[in-house]
C-alpha cells in the first residue's frame, strides 16, 4: 500500500492503482472527471505538491507521501473566490472541465500571484474546453487572482430580469464538482456494463458464443439482441438502428454493438468481454458516397443506399446562368469531425420499485423514453429518465448510445447498471459531422447583382439515419446564404456507407454547404471588379426581399446591420490579410415540423418552480428561462427555482437542436409566466400555494415541398458577418464577429456562445479532422486537432438585437450561427495571404496544417 497527503489527510492506496481511479471509485471526490483516461483533456487536474498534475497518467505509487490536492480540499476562501471569479466572468457553460481548470488556476496563482493574460493561457493549456473558447476563463482567473492579492469582493448579478448578465443558476454546483453527471452516481450493488463491438465495418454474424463469459464469476448477464424483449431497431427519425446485431445479420460500421455485458468490476467485466466468441464472415465494405451510389452496389440497408433527397428549385437558373456575365462552378469537400464534448457519453439505469429509472446525459430525455420503452416494450409508466448534467453536447448527444443498453441490463438483473465510454468508445460509436462534397455554379450580372445558383451536395450519413435527413435539409436550404437569387436548384442526397453515422452538429450541415457557396461569392466578387464586403452588400436581403428558398423577410432580417457593423474594421487600413463571410440560419426545426415549446410553473412553499423538458447542455438554458419568467412576473431571483429535465415531472418541450429552445421554450416560458402575473393580481403566492400552471408554444412553418409561392420554411432566422484577420506568419490573430441576436436575454452567455462556436469554427477550418480508412477508426482524441488556450486569437464582436416581435422577448438562437462564416472567412484570408484559392477542410498549407 502508497501512503499519500489527500486534501489534508493521510490515506494508503494500491500503488498500481491509477489516482483518477482511487479518487473517484474510492474516496468519491468526483470533482475530478474522466474525460479522456489519457492526458489529453485535463479534467481530471489536481494538485500535487503545487504542481497541476493530470490524475488519469498517475499512479499510487508515483506520489508516495506528497500531497493531493482537488477541490473539495479548497480552503473556504478559495472557493468563494473561484466561485465568484468563474461565476461573474461567465467562464462556466456545460460545466465538465471546470474543477480541472480551477486546479490549473490554484497552481499558478499559488506560484505566481499576479500572472499575465500570457501566463494563464500557458496554465491551462493541458486543459480542453469544448464550450467557451477559453476567453472567459481567462478572464475569470486573472480576476480571480486579483482577489486574492486585493482581497476584492467580487460582484454577482443576480437580477432576473432580460438583458442583465445575471450569473448561471447552476455556476456555484459545476464550479465546486458538486453537480453530478451520469458517470458520478454511485448506488450501492451497482454493476458496470458494456457492449462488445463489432471486429469489422462490414461483417455477417455467424454464431455468438456467450457460455464461458456467463460462467465467470461477478458476471450477472450476458445478453444479445435475441435477448430483446420487443423491438431491436431504434433511431432518433428512422428506426434503422439495431440496438444489437442479431446472428445472421451484417454490421453496418465498427461501432455496431454484438453483445452486452453487466458484472461487479470494471476488470470482470473486461474479462468477460474477452471471453465471447463472435464467428464473422467478413465482407467488403463501402467507405465513401461514389461507390454507394454505383448501380452495382449492395444495398446497406434494405431501401437502398440513399436515405433522402432535398430537392428545391425556383425559377429558372439553367437560363439565367446562360444569360449572365460571370459563372463559378466550384467544388468542395470537407471532413467529418467529432464533436469532442468533454463529457463522454454515460447512463446509470436502476430501479425504483416497479419503475425502471435512468440518470441520462442527454440532448432530450422523452426521446430517450420512447427509445427505450420500445426497444423493452415496457409502458410509459414503467421507464422514468431523468436529466442528470450533461457535459456538452453540441447536436452529439440527441441519439441512444448507452441509455438502452444500460436499461437492458437493468431489466434482466433487477441491479443498478452503469455504462460509461471510454474516450475510445465514444470516438467509435456516436454520430460525427457530415462529410459532404458540394459542387455550387454561382453567377451574376455584369454589376454584380446575383442571378442565379445550382448546387449538388452529396452527404456522407454513415451506416445509420440518425438525423442525417434533416442535416441534409438545412445543408441545402441555407446554402444560398441570405442573398437576393431569383433562381435557385439545390439537390442534396444523404447516403448510406460503412463509415460511422453522420447525425447532428452544431451547425447542422450548414457549415459545409457555406463554406462552397461564400468561397463562390469572393469569386465573383474578383470577377466583377467589385471587393468582397460590397458584394455582399450589393446583394444582402432586406426586409420586403425574398429568400431564395422562397420565405418572406421579416422585420428582424438583419444581415445588412451586421455588414454595416463590421463595416469600419474592414475598411480600416489597419489588418493586411483580411477574409470575410456572411451566413445565416434558422431559429427552430421549421419546413412544417410540429415544433412545440412547454413550461408548467408550480408554486409550492411560497415560490415558484418552473418546469419544462428544454435541455441545457451548456449553454445557459436554465438561467435564461429564469430571467424571462422574473422578466414577466416581476418575481425576485430568490423566489424562483428551476426543476431539471424528468419524464415523470417535467412536460416535453422538444429537443435542445436547431437553435430552438431559447425562442420556442422561452415564448412557452413567458406565456405561462403571464398566467401567474395574472394570478398575482387577485392573490398572492401563498395564496396560491399547489396551483400549477401550464403554457405552450408551437412554432408554424410550411413544408419544403410547399407549393405556396412565399412558404414561411422558419419561424425566425440568425444573421452574421465574420471577419479573419492574419499576422504576418499566417496564424489567425483576431476574429471579428457581428451577429444578429434578436434580443440578448443574457449578454454574458450570448458572448460566450460567439466566443466558443468561433474557436470551434477555426478549429473545422484549420485542425479538426476525424481520420477512417476502410470504415476503421484511425483518429485518436490527441489527434483530432481541437484548440487550445495558446491558439485561440483575439475575438471581438458587436451584437446587433433585431427584435423578432415579442416571441421570447424577441431572442433568436444563438449558439449554431456563429461557426458557420467562420470557414469561408479563414480560407479567404489565406487566399490574401499567398494567393492560393483552398477547396477542401481543413485548409491546407497553413502554419497549422501543411501539405
Amino acid at each position: 500500500m502508497t501512503r499519500f497527503i489527500l486534501n489534508g489527510r493521510e490515506v494508503s492506496a494500491d500503488g498500481e492503482l491509477k489516482l483518477i481511479d482511487y479518487l473517484r471509485d474510492e474516496a468519491r471526490l468526483t470533482s475530478v472527471k474522466n474525460g479522456c483516461a489519457k492526458g489529453t483533456c485535463g479534467a481530471c487536474t489536481v494538485v500535487i505538491e503545487g504542481k497541476n498534475i493530470r490524475a488519469c497518467i498517475k499512479k499510487i505509487k508515483d506520489i508516495e507521501g506528497k500531497e493531493v490536492v482537488t477541490v473539495e480540499g479548497l480552503t473556504e476562501l478559495e472557493k468563494e473566490v473561484y466561485t465568484d471569479s468563474f461565476s461573474n466572468a461567465g467562464a462556466v457553460q456545460c460545466g465538465f472541465c471546470i474543477p480541472g481548470m480551477i486546479m490549473s488556476a490554484k497552481a499558478l496563482i499559488d506560484s505566481n500571484p499576479n500572472p499575465t493574460e500570457e501566463d494563464v493561457k500557458k496554465a491551462i493549456k493541458s486543459n480542453l474546453c469544448r464550450c467557451t473558447g477559453y476567453v472567459k476563463i481567462e478572464k475569470a482567473i486573472l480576476m480571480a487572482a486579483e482577489a486574492f492579492r486585493k482581497h476584492n469582493k467580487i460582484h454577482l448579478e443576480q437580477e432576473a430580469k432580460v438583458g442583465r448578465r445575471m450569473v448561471r443558476i447552476d455556476a456555484k454546483e459545476k464550479i465546486l464538482g458538486t453537480a453530478k453527471y451520469p458517470d458520478d452516481y454511485y448506488i450501492e450493488g451497482m454493476l458496470y456494463g458494456k457492449a462488445l463491438r463489432s471486429r469489422y465495418p462490414r461483417a455477417r454474424v455467424l454464431s455468438i458464443d456467450t457460455d464461458e463469459a456467463k460462467k465467470l464469476q461477478g458476471v450477472h448477464a450476458v445478453l444479445t439482441a435475441e435477448d430483446i424483449p420487443a423491438n431491436n431497431y431504434q433511431g432518433y427519425i428512422f428506426k434503422d438502428w439495431p440496438t444489437m446485431v442479431a446472428i445472421g445479420e451484417e454490421t453496418r460500421y465498427l461501432g455496431d454493438a454484438i453483445a452486452i455485458v453487466a458484472a461487479e468490476t470494471k476488470d470482470i467485466l473486461e474479462k468477460a468481454l474477452s471471453l465471447i466468441k463472435v464467428e464473422y464472415e467478413e465482407l467488403e465494405a463501402i467507405t465513401n458516397v461514389h461507390d454507394a451510389l454505383k448501380d452495382d452496389a449492395y444495398k446497406i440497408h434494405e431501401k437502398g443506399n440513399i436515405l433522402s433527397n432535398t430537392y428545391v428549385k425556383r425559377g429558372n437558373p439553367d437560363k439565367a446562368i446562360e444569360e449572365s456575365k460571370y459563372v463559378v462552378t466550384k467544388k468542395y469537400k470537407t471532413m467529418p469531425i467529432d464533436h469532442a464534448f468533454l463529457e463522454p457519453e454515460a447512463t446509470i439505469a436502476f430501479y425504483e420499485g416497479e419503475v425502471l429509472t435512468l440518470y441520462v446525459s442527454s440532448q432530450h430525455i422523452h426521446s430517450d423514453h420512447e427509445g427505450i420503452c420500445h426497444v423493452l416494450g415496457l409502458p410509459e409508466d414503467k421507464v422514468h429518465v431523468i436529466s442528470a448534467y450533461v457535459g456538452g453536447g453540441f447536436g452529439g448527444k440527441e441519439d441512444l448510445t448507452v441509455q438502452h443498453h444500460a436499461a437492458l441490463l437493468t431489466y434482466y438483473t433487477k441491479k443498478p447498471v452503469k455504462i460509461t465510454f471510454s474516450r475510445e468508445e465514444s470516438l467509435l460509436v456516436h454520430p460525427k459531422r457530415h462529410g459532404m462534397e458540394v459542387e455550387v455554379t454561382t453567377a451574376c450580372d455584369d454589376e454584380g447583382n446575383l442571378t442565379a445558383l445550382k448546387a449538388k451536395v452529396l452527404a456522407d450519413t454513415g451506416a445509420y439515419a440518425s438525423l442525417g435527413s434533416v442535416v441534409l435539409e438545412r445543408a441545402c436550404t441555407h446554402l444560398c446564404g441570405p442573398y437576393r437569387i431569383p433562381n435557385i436548384e439545390l439537390n442534396g442526397y444523404a447516403i448510406y456507407t460503412n463509415n460511422p453515422p453522420g447525425g447532428a452538429f452544431r451547425g447542422f450541415g450548414v457549415p459545409q454547404t457555406t463554406f462552397g457557396s461564400e468561397t463562390n461569392i469572393n469569386i465573383l466578387a474578383e470577377q466583377v471588379g467589385l471587393d468582397k464586403w460590397e458584394f455582399r452588400y450589393k446583394n444582402a436581403v432586406k426586409p420586403g426581399d425574398t429568400l431564395p428558398t422562397g420565405q418572406l423577410c421579416d422585420e428582424s432580417t438583419a444581415i445588412i446591420e451586421t455588414l454595416e457593423a463590421i463595416k469600419d474594421e474592414y475598411y480600416s487600413g489597419k489588418h493586411k490579410y483580411i477574409g470575410i463571410a456572411c451566413a445565416m440560419k434558422n431559429t427552430g426545426c421549421g419546413v412544417g415540423v410540429i415544433d412545440t415549446g412547454r413550461c408548467n410553473i408550480e408554486v409550492k412553499n411560497g415560490k415558484i418552480i418552473i418546469k419544462t423538458s428544454a435541455q441545457c447542455i451548456g449553454q445557459g438554458l436554465a438561467t435564461v428561462m429564469t430571467q424571462i419568467c422574473g422578466e414577466t412576473t416581476g418575481i425576485s431571483l430568490e423566489l424562483i427555482e428551476y426543476h431539471s429535465p424528468d419524464t415523470m415531472v417535467t412536460p416535453d418541450s422538444g429537443p435542445t437542436t436547431a437553435s430552438r429552445q431559447t425562442l420556442i421554450t422561452g415564448e412557452a416560458t413567458r406565456r405561462v409566466s403571464l398566467k401567474l402575473k395574472e394570478a398575482l393580481k387577485t392573490k398572492t403566492l401563498e395564496e396560491l400555494e399547489g396551483e400549477v400552471f401550464k403554457s405552450d408554444f408551437t412554432a408554424i412553418t410550411d413544408k419544403l415541398a410547399s407549393e405556396k409561392e412565399n412558404p414561411k420554411q422558419h419561424i425566425a432566422y440568425g444573421y452574421a458577418t465574420q471577419m479573419v484577420i492574419l499576422d504576418e506568419t499566417g496564424k489567425v490573430e483576431k476574429v471579428f464577429v457581428a451577429q444578429d441576436v434578436g434580443r440578448a436575454i443574457n449578454p454574458t452567455n450570448v458572448e460566450g456562445q460567439i466566443e466558443g462556436g468561433v474557436v470551434m469554427g477555426l478549429g473545422f477550418a484549420l485542425t479538426e479532422k476525424f481520420e477512417t480508412e476502410d470504415g476503421y477508426v484511425k483518429s485518436k482524441f490527441g489527434t483530432i486537432g481541437l484548440w487550445r488556450s495558446t491558439d485561440v486569437p483575439k475575438i471581438e464582436y458587436k451584437l446587433i438585437e433585431k427584435k423578432l416581435g415579442d416571441l421570447a422577448y424577441g431572442a433568436k438562437g444563438v449558439g449554431e450561427l456563429v461557426l458557420i462564416p467562420t470557414l469561408a472567412a479563414t480560407s479567404e484570408a489565406y487566399r490574401t495571404l499567398d494567393g492560393e484559392r483552398r477547396y477542401t477542410l481543413p485548409l491546407d498549407n497553413t502554419p497549422y496544417k501543411k501539405k
